[in-house]
């Protein structure tokens, strides 16, 4: 990029990996891949991705018994498990827009709110690319339904509210000396659909819709423009060159994915 307008980061070696669609389990998997490499002396990477088909991500303590596996089932909904703590969020393959950060931990502060907010600059500013005011919730606002991501109480590290409503949640986690960040951004609310992922709740849709915003509510650019933003706001904020994955890393990922986040241990795994 070569300009200075890039973040804290800026002039260490960064790729940029476009948005690719795959399904949930590579997704994850492709995180922990990207960690190790950062850790390994190898390019930090700023990506966006695309779930697909739609996926519902538990939070890694999240209690399986408030998934609907019958629902998700029949809807063609697949199911994984995230690092990251939290409730489950339901990954719509038109309606999210996801991106990961990976980067050396010793690189970032080691105060976890510092770190949430310095990786969170590129989210923001991509929000402020297209013209939505976009910021940390003020202050905490109290839980609907802690199993579910969005609907659980809003915290000022890292959930952002545009309008007063959510339209990013962001999560860390620590792999082998890197941080990887990974968030979800709202293009357009599915709370039907969000919703009939999970059992054992009362929360209509209107009430969902009261919580959570999405982009395409608030301007008229198309979810390919959106992504296009936060690729951009990614790569300014990392002075990042555009990469790709080499064979080695993908093959990784493949044998973690189907070892790892397609097991049934790992998905159905209680922690209670």
């Amino acid at each position: 990029m070569g300009d200075d307008s890039g973040g804290p980061l800026a002039d260490r070696e960064w790729r940029l990996i476009r948005e690719e669609a795959r399904d949930g389990p590579m997704q994850m998997a492709l995180d922990e891949v990207a960690a190790e490499t950062a850790a390994d002396g190898g390019p930090r990477t700023v990506r966006v991705y695309r779930w697909d088909p739609s996926t519902l991500s538990l939070g890694y303590r999240q209690d399986p018994d408030t998934v609907d596996w019958d629902h998700c089932e029949e809807a063609g909904v697949s199911v994984t498990r995230r690092q990251t703590g939290g409730g489950g969020i339901y990954h719509d393959v038109d309606g999210d827009v996801s991106y990961s950060i990976a980067a050396p931990k010793r690189e970032l502060p080691g105060d976890l709110l510092d770190a949430y907010h310095l990786l969170c600059e590129p989210v923001l500013d991509a929000f402020g690319a297209v013209g939505i005011d976009a910021d940390y919730v003020s202050e905490p606002v109290a839980e609907i339904w802690s199993p579910a991501c969005y609907l659980r109480e809003l915290h000022p590290a890292h959930d952002i509210v545009a309008e007063g409503r959510k339209i990013s949640g962001n999560a860390q986690y620590r792999q082998q000396d890197a941080v990887v960040q990974h968030g979800s951004l709202t293009y357009a609310v599915k709370a039907i659909e969000h919703l009939a992922t999970f059992t054992g709740h009362d929360v209509d849709h209107d009430r969902f819709r009261d919580r959570v915003v999405g982009v395409d509510e608030l301007t008229d650019i198309s979810r390919a423009e959106f992504v296009e933003a936060v690729e951009d706001a990614l790569a300014t904020w990392a002075d990042a060159a555009e990469g790709s994955w080499t064979d080695d890393e993908l093959a990784r990922a493949r044998e973690r994915a189907a070892e790892k986040y397609r097991s049934e241990a790992w998905i159905q795994r209680r922690t209670d």
